[in-house]
């Protein structure tokens, strides 16, 4: 489930009308976003922050350990994120997109990212998942836990949903 719902928010590369794309739309093809998977509890993983690399649709390890409590404390205590199986850290890349659109740029990147939350959340809906879209958090507490000077826009915990 992991790798279709990260897939669904940034996709491989494939072949479409237009040439190469991916599952969500990106102005000027800039894809300025990228995905971490804060894992605590997915089978087959050990817990851990990994980024997700969409051309090879692989994960890299970039901090080993549940980080879900840590996340959650910079979420306001949000207990969605540490409750979750696993939350997936949308981020961005603003000079991706600016150094070709100026400060219109800052706009698609926005609309992107929700473009990519779209996606997460039809898929955890197809999955028989819940999701939620969390956008209070401390960016700066948030970009340290990343390990990267990336902005943090959006925190997505999935899981089973409470019965």
């Amino acid at each position: 489930h992991l790798g279709t719902l990260l897939w669904a928010a940034m996709g491989s590369p494939t072949q479409a009308v237009s040439g190469a794309t991916r599952t969500v739309p990106s102005a000027g093809a800039t894809h300025p976003l990228e995905v971490f998977a804060v894992v605590g509890d997915v089978s087959g993983l050990d817990p851990g922050l990994y980024r997700y690399d969409p051309v090879d649709h692989s994960l890299v390890l970039v901090r080993a350990g549940d980080l879900r409590t840590e996340v959650s404390g910079v979420a306001l205590g949000q207990a969605a994120i540490r409750g979750a199986p696993v939350s997936l850290v949308i981020a961005a890349d603003y000079d991706r997109t600016t150094a070709r659109y100026g400060d219109r740029g800052e706009r698609y990147v926005h609309m992107e990212v929700g473009y990519a939350t779209q996606s997460i959340h039809l898929v955890s809906t197809e999955l028989g998942l819940g999701s939620v879209s969390i956008g209070a958090f401390d960016d700066g507490e948030l970009r340290e836990i990343l390990g990267d000077e990336l902005a943090p826009l959006m925190i997505v915990p999935v899981g089973r949903p409470h019965e």
